[in-house]
């Protein structure tokens, strides 16, 4: 019979050896990817914060691989669901591998062109448009020779992108589907295909608010008090569009903004034409989050006092609550709006620099 400590020492040396044990078999997971409850986890985000769907082991059998990358790779960067963009490439020439006419060269019976069949006077007026051209049309330049080639993967899947983009993805799907080819048979395939390429089953929309895919925004403000003004703001998405609202439940364009900024503790102008000339200008290129971009769209809009304006939170990307019929608040671009008028530094103006002084003093 063994002596107490002896058995301790037995029951010691155990639970080290399967310590051990544990340690290789989590070891190599760990290496791979760290669980999120553990706080160490990523999540892989859209230009607007949409979380991005993984890929299904349907979508991996049945995708190429360098199709699989430039879905992935330009939804991500234009802001359009993956799977979806994957689906119309499915449904309109098996990802390329069609032989059908039109796909590798000319066009079909309907003037369709490339692996993505866009019509040609959709992409530009011709299969190939050097980038330095004058344009109407979708062409794009998705691999960085300068040229945008229908019959190009990379291009053609960028200009699908940019197309389903423009015409409400990723909030409004069946709608920008049905644009792409007007008829509502297509765009029920289309989502099925999406839904299998999932892992979920599904095609995500914008979520209300996704904190993980927030804090790199908020992580890269400039102060502490530009942090806070876009924690504000990314925690209002998904909530209404309400004119003249300041919250907490709806917000119009101005409206968010002001609370933002108050959340902070500090007051600049209620409506948009009182905030287009407080802030301090900052030319084009040179704005960063926490500034204000305005454009000449919505009420009262008139030469030099714009009607509309969104919360820089990166370059390029806005937080916007834009209209009733337009969605939920969320983040967008504002780098290809045409109605850009330009951007101001509220931080700057001397009633705010008194006030973040009085703050500090108060601290």
């Amino acid at each position: 019979m063994n002596s107490p400590s002896s058995h301790s020492r037995l029951l010691l040396a155990l639970g080290a050896a399967a310590l051990v044990l544990v340690t290789m078999i989590m070891s190599p997971m760990l290496m791979t990817s760290v669980p999120s409850f553990l706080g160490g986890g990523t999540v892989d985000c859209m230009e607007d914060g949409t979380p991005v769907e993984e890929v299904s082991d349907t979508a991996a059998s049945d995708i190429p691989a360098d199709y699989l990358e430039l879905y992935k790779k330009h939804g991500k960067k234009v802001g359009v669901q993956w799977n979806v963009l994957a689906a119309v490439g499915k449904r309109e020439t098996d990802h390329g591998r069609s032989t059908l006419p039109g796909v590798k060269s000319g066009t079909n019976y309907a003037g369709a062109a490339g692996p993505m069949q866009f019509l040609i006077g959709t992409w530009g007026g011709k299969a190939r448009i050097s980038m330095d051209e004058e344009f109407n049309g979708y062409a794009s330049d998705g691999d960085g020779d300068g040229i945008g080639d229908v019959y190009n993967p990379a291009d053609a899947i960028l200009g699908a992108a940019k197309m389903l983009r423009r015409n409400g993805a990723p909030e409004d799907v069946r709608r920008a589907l049905f644009v792409y080819n007007r008829a509502w048979w297509y765009v029920d395939q289309v989502m099925e295909i999406a839904r299998g390429y999932a892992r979920s089953g599904e095609v995500g929309l914008p979520p209300e608010a996704e904190p993980a895919c927030d804090e790199p925004l908020v992580a890269a403000a400039p102060s502490d008090v530009v942090r806070g003004i876009l924690a504000y703001a990314l925690a209002q998405r998904g909530k209404p569009y309400l004119w003249g609202g300041t919250g907490p439940d709806a917000f119009d364009c101005s409206g968010i903004v002001y609370m933002a900024y108050r959340s902070v503790g500090l007051s600049i102008p209620r409506t948009t034409f009182g905030q287009w000339p407080f802030g301090v200008r900052v030319e084009p290129g040179q704005e960063q989050p926490g500034d204000l971009v305005f454009f000449n769209a919505g009420p009262g809009t008139r030469p030099g006092s714009p009607g509309h304006v969104g919360l820089v939170v990166a370059k390029g990307k806005m937080v916007e609550a834009r209209c009733r019929l337009c969605g939920p608040i969320k983040v967008t671009r504002y780098d290809d709006r045409p109605s850009l008028v330009g951007f101001t530094r509220p931080l700057q103006n001397p009633d705010v620099l008194a006030q973040l002084r009085k703050l500090r003093n108060t601290l």
